[in-house]
């Protein structure tokens, strides 16, 4: 591979980190953790597992990014996170 094809994979990659988006959820002192859970995996897709940590890294550490991808997959996502009473931001 030349030094001009490594350089345009590199850019190329970094385009596509640039055009990613989070859904960051913020802790709250109104949700059961039974609840955040049930809701991320019904609204961002998470196993158990994944629902489970995210829940705890947003309770001791007060803000976890539970999805990462393109705003208009993640848009209507946080839109339900928020219908459903959560603290959440897309970034």
């Amino acid at each position: 591979m030349s030094t001009k094809e490594k350089i345009q994979e590199e850019v190329d990659v970094l385009e596509q980190e640039t055009h990613q988006h989070e859904i960051v959820l913020h802790n709250d002192e109104v949700n059961t953790f039974d609840f955040v859970i049930e809701s991320l995996i019904n609204v961002c897709d998470h196993t158990l597992e994944q629902a489970e940590q995210c829940t705890i890294l947003v309770h001791y550490k007060g803000k976890c990014t539970v999805k990462s991808g393109e705003y208009k997959d993640l848009e209507p996502r946080c839109s339900k996170l928020l219908q459903l009473g959560l603290s959440a931001e897309l970034v």
